[in-house]
């Protein structure tokens, strides 16, 4: 095949959904989605954890089911819908997802947060009332060195509420950390 100008060599060319928009872009065939989101996208919310698929840090969705991006070839997207965690937002309003970690303190390094955040959101589209358990096999894929997972699951908990409509808010000894 001849390198045309809008192609550069030894790149290819795929059009895609991320959050939201329509995106053409052309990257090395070898890429990882993980590296065609955060090195040609500028997307680095999605981080680089294990890239062997066993710590779920570089979780996204993909046509709405949570994949472990480092597993992905970027050419294996082409066509497919992608939501990172920078299209969760809307706009200055943060998902209910988003407010429920930072009001409970679910993130403490963050770094597991946005993996945590979009499997979570895809658990909660599919199931709007989880049980605990539900949640712990949901996430079970998501590891965190921070926290004992306990402020996780009632962030999640508590935005599941919220996006059912109930005014719930979080105990006082969730807030206070008095158990």
């Amino acid at each position: 095949m001849e390198n045309s100008p809008n192609r550069p060599a030894g790149k290819v060319p795929i059009s895609l959904i991320v959050n939201g928009e329509h995106t053409e872009i052309a990257f090395a065939p070898h890429k990882t989605l993980l590296e065609v989101l955060r090195e040609d996208l500028g997307l680095t919310g999605t981080k680089h954890g294990c890239e062997l698929g066993e710590c779920g840090t570089c979780a996204v969705l993909m046509d709405g089911q949570p994949v472990l991006s480092c597993l992905v070839l970027g050419v294996a997207c082409s066509g497919r819908s992608i939501s990172t965690v920078e299209g969760m937002a809307d706009g200055p309003t943060l998902h209910p997802l988003q407010k429920a970690f930072a009001d409970l303190g679910a993130a403490q390094c963050g770094y597991c947060t946005p993996g945590l955040l979009l499997t979570a959101e895809a658990l909660l589209l599919d199931n709007p009332s989880p049980t605990r358990q539900a949640i712990k096999e949901a996430l079970a894929g998501n590891l965190c060195r921070c926290t004992g997972y306990i402020k996780i699951y009632e962030a999640v908990e508590l935005a599941a509420a919220w996006m059912r409509g109930e005014s719930a808010e979080p105990a006082r000894e969730i807030l206070y950390g008095q158990r």
